[in-house]
């Protein structure tokens, strides 16, 4: 309320695959308003075209029918985190969460000031010179979020950043990303295949069915904010997941 307009529209946003007889109705039509500051999570079975929203939001897909729009100041507008890091091997952790700087033209100085300072809010100062081959797929993760907030994006695109990680790991990133965009107040847009870390996280949580992915339900965790991960032991909790998970269940299970 009060935003006269959203971050992030879409519009009758449709993506099919290939061409008939074989094409592959894969999204839409979806309409979707994202507010300036926002955390929307996206929730959905397997291939109901979660990603493929998040990419053509990234501008790494075109829409085959209708639009989305991001607006913004910047010349950088968003910025994507995927599943698998998406950091470089070959690059220290400074280096990595420099790039998007150097790709900018940040001045060197700046740049490593900036880094330097994303490096200790994540807690990887120490590891400043190693390389990603030596840090746990946590850390790894850490560069990845330092490095895509490092460019203070207008719109963090993230592509179920913790799925490839333990369970207690997840939890603990999860709590890091909740403190770290309360106090950021970046635009973020989420997709999770679980039902916890959308609750935990998400101003607003959006429901897709099954393929062709369409928004079937919206709902808004009751839980102020700043909040903590402490929501997940509170009954309302347990009741909107439970609420969510029979939602799902009736879309991925195969008609």
């Amino acid at each position: 309320m009060g935003e006269p307009y959203p971050k992030l529209e879409a519009t009758d946003l449709t993506r099919t695959f290939g061409r008939a007889p074989h094409q592959v109705h894969a999204l839409g039509p979806v309409d979707l308003a994202v507010s300036p500051g926002e955390f929307v999570c996206l929730v959905g079975p397997s291939g109901c075209g979660k990603s493929t929203l998040l990419r053509i939001a990234a501008g790494l897909l075109r829409p085959s029918r209708g639009r989305l729009e991001i607006r913004t100041s910047s010349s950088h507008p968003a910025a994507m985190i995927f599943q698998d890091y998406g950091i470089y091997d070959w690059k220290t952790v400074l280096a990595n969460i420099r790039f998007g700087l150097d790709v900018q033209r940040v001045p060197r100085r700046a740049a490593n000031a900036r880094a330097a300072d994303w490096l200790a809010r994540m807690g990887l100062a120490d590891f400043a010179h190693a390389y990603p081959a030596a840090l746990s797929g946590g850390m790894r993760q850490r560069v990845a979020i330092a490095r895509a907030l490092a460019v203070e994006p207008e719109l963090l695109l993230m592509d179920e950043p913790f799925a490839a990680l333990d369970a207690q790991l997840r939890t603990i990133l999860q709590d890091e990303l909740l403190e770290l965009t309360q106090s950021t107040r970046t635009t973020t847009l989420f997709v999770t295949h679980s039902l916890e870390e959308a609750l935990v996280l998400g101003d607003r949580v959006l429901v897709m069915s099954a393929r062709p992915g369409r928004i079937i339900a919206t709902r808004r965790p009751p839980f102020a904010r700043p909040r903590t991960g402490g929501i997940r032991s509170t009954a309302e909790f347990t009741a909107l997941k439970d609420e969510l998970w029979d939602l799902l269940r009736k879309e991925a299970v195969p008609a």
